[in-house]
């Protein structure tokens, strides 16, 4: 089988394409269970990633696309934009006011955020939460806070 699979994706490469290969029978057990049992499937079958989030990564690479989110005391958002989009863009994805009113983005990328637990006082002084311009090119996972007038 894995042949087969390489065979496509060689006949594929350079198409803007991606040959995607996982066991549906095992996608599908696996889904059925709770997180911690799954992971536990996972690692007895030597499986690094859901096939659903290995075929949503690749698609988004495929079509140019990337996440940031904002985040909130009530509320945690992810937004969509074209990858190479500048600060300005990817506010006026959220509201078009924001495009037209923007001023500056505080920005801290996710990994910062996940270690540093929280967006925090200490996070500003680790210089992990910064003030960026318009010209700024989002990066997948940045966390934003629009500033606008």
């Amino acid at each position: 089988m894995d042949n087969f699979i390489k065979q496509i994706a060689e006949k594929k490469e350079g198409k803007n394409t991606k040959v995607v290969s996982f066991f549906g029978k095992i996608e599908m057990e696996m889904s059925e269970l709770a997180d911690e049992e799954a992971k536990i499937f996972m690692e007895e079958y030597g499986i690094k990633e859901s096939a659903l989030n290995t075929l949503i990564r690749e698609a988004y690479a495929l079509l140019g696309l990337e996440s940031f989110f904002t985040v909130g005391e009530d509320e945690c958002r992810a937004w969509t934009i074209k990858r190479g989009m500048n600060a300005q863009e990817a506010a006026g994805v959220i509201h078009s006011d924001f495009f037209a009113k923007f001023i500056r983005a505080e920005v801290v990328s996710y990994d910062y955020f996940i270690a540093d637990g929280e967006l925090s006082p200490k996070t500003k002084e680790l210089g992990h939460w910064r003030l960026e311009g318009k010209e700024y090119i989002v990066k997948d996972g940045d966390i934003l806070s629009i500033r606008h007038s």
